[in-house]
């Protein structure tokens, strides 16, 4: 039977609210400063991989929690309107649906979230029947998901024996305990798609190569991204360097790690060569910097294509 989705995205759901042009000055308590740009958006990492990953062109699902209100349904017509399914995401009166709100600088951001309902998804919301009808399974943000976070293994072990192909991109801890045991989740993890702090605090090491070494026994597929550096993928038997596709005129940076997700596990799912998923996963995360927020620049495949020809002498 031909699966109904090539991926289930597991994650969290929130809006953006961005504020940009804000030159060097930062928040300070007691102190107040002025934003030249502003912006509501889809926002979540899982949420923005699922939408831009559904933009390039593979069928996509999505498993989250919502409130009722109107960051809800922000959230789902804007996920409809890249073509996501959204029949899996419940929504409850219980809890309101988060926000990030977000000062963006021209490479970094500084953050603040109310996780909302996505705290409250757990394992007893997804089905293994729901699973079934796809190809690959997703997952980011973990310890924005508490609910669900005690029972990733569980997750990713049930995904594994369904037949899915499967990536982990675990994101920052906001609590900084880093409690995830790579030791038992690896295994069942295809491609583990960590930022370089993230992978070093996961791994109490000091070091990329000596966090590599550290899960070398029980990873498959490593990508560990590291910002203007580009990007490593590791497995047993090769390293390979990814260099970025430079644009001089960023906009912002949020969410060019969740585009770079989206751009490898398009590739991957073909079963295209590592070297080509890395390939399209830095352009793709380069195609999110000429755009503010996530997935803006991501408005149908057509437009995609003209920023990859224009700004990076790229075809798709």
């Amino acid at each position: 039977m031909a699966n109904k989705f090539d991926v289930i995205v597991v994650g969290e759901l929130n809006v953006d609210l961005i504020f940009d042009g804000l030159g060097n000055k930062h928040p300070e308590v007691g102190k107040e400063i002025i934003a030249d740009e502003m912006t509501l958006t889809l926002g979540s990492s899982s949420a923005i991989l699922a939408a831009n990953l559904s933009v390039l062109g593979p069928k996509v699902s999505f498993i989250g929690k919502v409130g009722k209100d109107s960051f809800a349904n922000l959230v789902l017509e804007s996920l409809k309107g890249k073509g996501v399914d959204t029949t899996n995401i419940i929504q409850t009166s219980e809890h309101k649906t988060g926000i990030t709100v977000a000062c963006s600088y021209e490479n970094d951001r500084a953050m603040v979230t109310h996780p909302g309902a996505m705290d409250h998804l757990t394992i007893d919301d997804i089905k293994p029947e729901i699973l079934k009808q796809a190809k690959h399974l997703h997952m980011s943000s973990v310890f924005f998901q508490n609910g669900l976070k005690p029972n990733i293994y569980d997750l990713f072990k049930m995904a594994k024996e369904i037949g899915l192909t499967t990536s982990f991109d675990p994101q920052w801890d906001p609590a900084e305990q880093w409690d995830v045991d790579l030791n038992v989740l690896l295994p069942f993890v295809d491609v583990f798609l960590p930022n370089i702090v993230e992978l070093q605090f996961l791994t109490q090491t000091e070091s990329r190569d000596e966090a590599l070494q550290k899960i070398a026994d029980v990873a498959n597929i490593v990508v560990v991204k590291d910002g203007e550096n580009g990007s490593l993928l590791w497995t047993a038997d090769d390293q390979f360097h990814q260099t970025i596709f430079n644009n001089p005129n960023v906009v912002d940076t949020i969410g060019a790690g969740d585009s770079f997700n989206s751009g490898f596990i398009s590739q991957y799912i073909q079963k295209t060569s590592l070297r080509n998923c890395m390939e399209f996963g830095a352009l793709t995360g380069a195609i999110n910097t000429t755009q503010a927020g996530g997935t803006t620049a991501f408005t149908n495949i057509e437009s995609v294509r003209e920023i990859a020809l224009e700004k990076f002498n790229f075809t798709i």
